[in-house]
Parts: structure tokens; sequence; C-alpha cells
């Protein structure tokens, strides 16, 4: 098919005729994606729609799951999700970061096969300053024979995810999808109200020299990451022979979406401050479905010592170290660990 002017539902429809979807994997990306249509729209409005600034009341901030202030925003998408796919009948649960433990669908509802997680809203302490923040999500089929999930049935390994997706809410509105047959990017048509396909198969440039890590945590990396990143630094005098530049938004789908269009690397690497919680992401809510899409476009996604999409999790808010982006950049950043941890 041409690209020009296939709407996501189009889109989806080609894949559920040609097999690789189910009709209520189609519906559930469909509600998704009409969900952050809803938060783009409020995003848009910002101080315009009284959504900037922390959530709360009488000056005490909201803390999430997380033990992290919630800007209203976050509260705003969280909701907009969960009511948008409470009532379809294709999940049987969903889960938030923004919640403690994962929520079935309500007994009213007819429930379905899918189990849905997300992050309503990243890189949120970006909002009030006017930089671009997204929404994540992932998409998990529920075990057979389970009519009311458990936190225990969503603890599935990357591998098990049927489909993943992040929305970037920038300049332009954009979706970026897989279902498991490559990645593909969507565009919000603000004047039609739908989403058009504007790449298909999207592909990680192999060759790189940028690469997207927050510096200020330097003194507080483990060897091996100092010595990567300071070889990096050290530009084309140094042991890798050629100068890198350095981007970083604190926006985890910002970031993300640049590697995926033009290449580098994301990092975000474990450090003495957050060690003792397993890392600084959540792999449920932002590496697993980051690491499917990226893999999805032949990059690769590793947590310095495993492949991403095969860790075990234990928990839903298990965190982890992340390298993703460029192939052979995310090796790279392997062997360094690899090194290290022989010696």
């Amino acid at each position: 098919m041409s690209s020009t002017n296939i709407s996501l539902t189009r889109f989806l429809i080609e894949e559920q005729r040609a097999g690789r979807i189910s009709p209520d994997l189609r519906l559930l990306v469909e509600v998704v994606a009409r969900a952050c249509k809803s938060i783009s729209i409020a995003v848009g409005k910002g101080a315009l729609g009284g959504v900037l600034g922390d959530a709360g009341a009488n000056g005490e901030a909201s803390i999430n799951v997380q033990g992290e202030a919630q800007k209203k925003l976050d509260v705003l998408s969280n909701e907009i999700l969960l009511e948008a796919n409470a009532w379809g009948g294709h999940l049987a649960g969903l889960a938030s970061e923004e919640m403690d433990t994962s929520h079935p669908i309500p007994d009213k509802y007819p429930r379905g096969n899918y189990l849905l997680l997300f992050d309503p809203l990243d890189g949120s302490s970006n909002i009030d300053v006017n930089i671009s923040v997204g929404t994540i999500f992932s998409v998990l089929r529920c075990p057979d024979g389970v009519d009311n999930p458990g936190d225990e049935h969503f603890l599935q390994p990357g591998t098990a995810q049927v489909a993943a997706g992040y929305c970037t809410y920038g300049p332009s509105t954009m979706l970026v999808l897989t279902v498991g047959h490559g990645t593909h990017a969507f565009t919000l048509d603000r004047e039609v109200g739908s989403f058009v396909l504007t790449t298909r198969g999207m592909k990680i440039p192999e060759e790189t020299r940028e690469f997207a890590v927050n510096v200020s945590n330097q003194r507080f990396w483990e060897a091996p990451m100092q010595a990567y990143v300071g070889d990096m630094l050290a530009g084309k005098d140094g042991p890798r022979g050629k100068d890198f530049n350095m981007r970083w938004v604190a926006s985890m789908v910002a970031d993300v979406h640049r590697i995926l269009t033009r290449g580098g690397i994301f990092s975000y690497p474990l450090d003495s401050k957050c060690a003792p919680k397993g890392g600084k992401l959540r792999l449920m809510y932002e590496a697993n479905p980051m690491s499917f899409l990226v893999e999805q476009a032949g990059g690769a996604a590793s947590t310095g010592r495993q492949r991403m999409l095969d860790v075990q999790p234990t928990g839903l808010h298990m965190r982890v170290p992340v390298f993703m982006g460029s192939k052979a950049e995310v090796e790279t950043a392997v062997r360094y660990h690899a090194g290290h941890d022989a010696a």
C-alpha cells in the first residue's frame, strides 16, 4: 500500500485482514489512540486549560506510587486512559505507572483477552516549561483461564508483548506503533481528527554520532559507564575515533523518538543513587514497550548486561538500567560492561 492518506483505522484493518492482529487488538489500539488525542488537546491548551502545575489540594503536592510529585496533567492523563479503556470489552485488566496495583475491568462491563500497561504522561517535569511530553503503552495477552487478573498476571517478559507504542505531544502529535511487524509512525491531522500514516517501517540509522544521557549523574555512574561516555567525549582523537554530540530532553518519549528518527543511543544507566531500586526507569511501563519499538526498527535494547525484552519482571513497578538505540552502539555499551565485569 502507498502511505498516502492511510488512516490509523485503515492501517489496523489491513493488519487484521492479513491475520497479524485480532479484531479486539485492533479496537484496543484505536481506543488508546483516541485517548491520546484527548490528552494531546489538554497538553495543547496548557495554561489556558488550567492544567499546569502540581496536583494536590491545600498546598500539599499529590505523591504517586513512585514517590514522585504528580502534575495536574499526570492525573488527568491517567483518568482519560482509564475511562477510555474500561468499557470497550477488549481488556481484562490494566495497570498504570501512576497506580499502586493493577485494576481489573469493572464487573458491569464485558472483559476481553488483553492486558494494558501505560505511563500516561512521560516527562511530566517538562510540562510547565512547554517541552515535549508523551504517553507510552504496552499490550500483553491475559493468561488463559484468568477472569480476574491480578498483578502477577502482568509479570510477563517483554517478548510476550503483542503491541506497544507511544504518543509524543510536540509541535505535531505523533503516534509510533508496533504490533510485531515493524515500527510505524502516524501524525495527527488536527483538522480531520485522525492519525495518518507518515512513516511505514521506521529504521534506526546504523551509524551514529549522537547519545542521550543525563551527564549530571556522571559522578554516580558505575566504572564501565564512566569509561564508555568518557571515550565518546574524547572525540576523534580518542579511542572511538569520531566526535559525538549529546542531547538530553529529560522526556524518554522525546529522546527515544529522536533516536528512532536519526540514530544514536539513549542511556539511563545504573548508578549509586538508583541502584537500591534496581535502576531509574520502569521496566513494564517504559523500558519494555520502548525496547519492542526499537527492536522492530532494527535497533537493540539492553540493561547493559541482558537483552531488555528477556528480563523477567518481579513486580509491576520494577526498575532497570536502560540502553537502547542503534544496534552497533548498544552492543558497544554492552561490551564495556562485559569487559569490566570479566576483569
